[in-house]
C-alpha cells in the first residue's frame, strides 16, 4: 500500500542530514529516515495549515487520549492520563530533568555505548557522565548487574538515563532486567529517565517492554520519555511526551518542563501526534517490514563481502552498529576516509562511549537502491582502507 522505494529529493530542503553534505555524498549517519511521514499525518498538517492562523496553543485531551490508546494497543501499558506531560522534544525533557532532578556536580549514569546526546545532555548542565558500560558477548550487549549496582551506589549519583530499547546496539531490554534495574534504582534512591523514543522500530514481532510497566518499583522511580516522531519521521515538528506516574515525580517533571518553556506545543505538534497514533499504524507495520528487509540485506552483504565486520544483533531501531576491530581500533579515521574516498558519510563510534572507537553506526532508514549503493561503497572504502 505504501512505497518505501520512492524518495523525495532532500537537499535544499534545510536537512541537517542532507545539507551538510557535498554533491555526490551519502548520508546514512544521524537517525532520521528518508522515507516521507505517513500520507495521513501529513493530510492532518495539511488541513490544520489551511485553516491559517497559527496563534498559541493548547494541548487538549485528544492528545494524551491518543497515547494511551496507542500504549495500551501496541504495547499491552495502560497509561494514567494525568500523567503524560506535552514536551517539544525527548532530548528538551531529558536536558530538563537533569537539571530539576540532580544538582550541579552530581553524576548521571548512562549504560554505554550510548546516544551520544546523553553526554550533552549531562555535560552541559554542569553534571558528570558516570558510565557503566555494556558487555559485548556473541555479538550482542548484556548488562553486568554487579557493575551497574557499584555504580548506583555511588552516593553522588541520583540519576540514570535508561535508553529503551538501546540505541546504538539494538537491544530490547528483557522484563527481568529493566525490574532489577528498578530494585536497584530504588535501592539507592536513584530516579529512572527511561528514553523510549525507539520504542515502536522494533523488529515485525518483537515488542518492547515500557519501563513504567514491569512493576510498581519502576512505576515509582520512573520519568518515561516518548513521542511519535522517531517511529514516523517527524522529528521536526517537535512533537513528544513525558509519562510520570508518581505525583510528586511527576510536578517535579512539570514544573522543571515549564520552567524551560518546552511544555508549549507548536501549532503542528498536537494535529501530527493524534494523527500518527490514530491513524498511522499501517503505515509504520510496513515500514517495519521494510526495514526489516534492510537489515537483512546488510547483514547477507557483509556477511559475504567483509565478514571480518562484526554485526550487532538487533531487533530495535533502524540502526547497525557494525564492529570494524579487526580492521581498525580508529573508527573516527576510517569514517574520514570512506567519507573523503566514497562519499560515503556514518557515524563513528567514540562519540558513543565505551568501546565505541571499535564501532561504526549505520542509518538503514532509506531506499532499498540507496542501501545497495551504500554497502557498496562502504564495501569499497574498507577494501581501500586496509590496502594502503
Amino acid at each position: 500500500m505504501y512505497d518505501f522505494d520512492a524518495l523525495p529529493d532532500r537537499s535544499g530542503t534545510g536537512s541537517l542530514k542532507w545539507d551538510e553534505c557535498k554533491p555526490g555524498e551519502l548520508p546514512l549517519w544521524v537517525a532520521d529516515m528518508d522515507f516521507p511521514a505517513a500520507p495521513e499525518i501529513r493530510a492532518a498538517i495539511e488541513a490544520r495549515a489551511a485553516h491559517g492562523v497559527f496563534g498559541y496553543n493548547v494541548v487538549p485531551e485528544e492528545w494524551a487520549e491518543s497515547y494511551v490508546s496507542w500504549w495500551r494497543g501496541r504495547h499491552q501499558f495502560e497509561m494514567d492520563p494525568r500523567g503524560l506531560i506535552f514536551c517539544a522534544g525527548v532530548v528538551p525533557a531529558i536536558s530538563s530533568c537533569v537539571r530539576k532532578l540532580t544538582t550541579p556536580a552530581e553524576k548521571v549514569l548512562i549504560e554505554t555505548p550510548v546516544y551520544n546526546i546523553f553526554f550533552n545532555s549531562i555535560l552541559n548542565n554542569g553534571r558528570v557522565p558516570l558510565e557503566c558500560p555494556l558487555t559485548r558477548k556473541g555479538g550482542e550487549y548484556t548488562r553486568d548487574f554487579d557493575r551497574l549496582e557499584r555504580a548506583m551506589a555511588d552516593p553522588q549519583c541520583s540519576l540514570m538515563i535508561l535508553c529503551n530499547p538501546h540505541n546504538p546496539v539494538g537491544r530490547i531490554w528483557t522484563a527481568q532486567e529493566l525490574a532489577r534495574v528498578g530494585e536497584l534504582a530504588k535501592q539507592y534512591g536513584v530516579t529512572v529517565i527511561s528514553d523510549e523514543i525507539h520504542c515502536d522500530l522494533t523488529d515485525p514481532g518483537c515488542g518492547y517492554v515500557p519501563f513504567a510497566s514491569v512493576s510498581d518499583v519502576c512505576r515509582e522511580v520512573s520519568v518515561t520519555c516518548v513521542a511519535p516522531t522517531k517511529a514516523f519521521n517527524i522529528a521536526g515538528i517537535q512533537t513528544a511526551a513525558v509519562y510520570v506516574p508518581e505525583p510528586r515525580l511527576r510536578h517535579k517533571v512539570w514544573r522543571a518542563l515549564n520552567t524551560d518553556e518546552v511544555a508549549e506545543p507548536n501549532t503542528f505538534a498536537v494535529c501530527a501526534a493524534v494523527a500518527a497514533f490514530q491513524k498511522g499504524g499501517p503505515w509504520l507495520d510496513e515500514l517495519r517490514a521494510y526495514l526489516l528487509e534492510n537489515k537483512r540485506l546488510a547483514v547477507g552483504t557483509l556477511a559475504e563481502a567483509l565478514p571480518e565486520i562484526g554485526v550487532t544483533k538487533s531487533r530495535a531501531t533502524y540502526l547497525l552498529w557494525l564492529d570494524c576491530s579487526a580492521v581498525t581500533h580508529d573508527t573516527d579515521g576510517l569514517c574520514g576516509f570512506l567519507r573523503a574516498e566514497t562519499g560515503l558519510v556514518l557515524s563513528p563510534g567514540a562519540q558513543f562511549g565505551a568501546d565505541g572507537h571499535d564501532f561504526i553506526r549505520l542509518n538503514l532508514a532509506t531506499s532499498r537502491a540507496r542501501l545497495q549503493d551504500a554497502l557498496g561503497r562502504f564495501v569499497r572504502g574498507v577494501e581501500a582502507y586496509r590496502a594502503r
